[in-house]
């Protein structure tokens, strides 16, 4: 029960990654790098988006 909660949690700040990454005003090709990233790696591409890539 409790890796499932887990699984879920992380696929919901996952999402909220790649939305916010889609929104962002960075190019297109920098969008898809982090996309792609995300969806790769999740866990490690969420962090890495949330405190490299997300312009303040």
């Amino acid at each position: 029960m409790g890796s499932l909660l887990v699984g879920l949690v992380v696929l919901v700040l996952d999402i909220i990654a790649i939305v916010d990454a889609v929104k962002s005003p960075i190019d297109s090709g920098k969008k898809a790098l982090w996309v792609i990233l995300i969806l790769f790696l999740p866990v490690i591409g969420m962090v890495l988006y949330f405190f490299i890539g997300k312009k303040k």
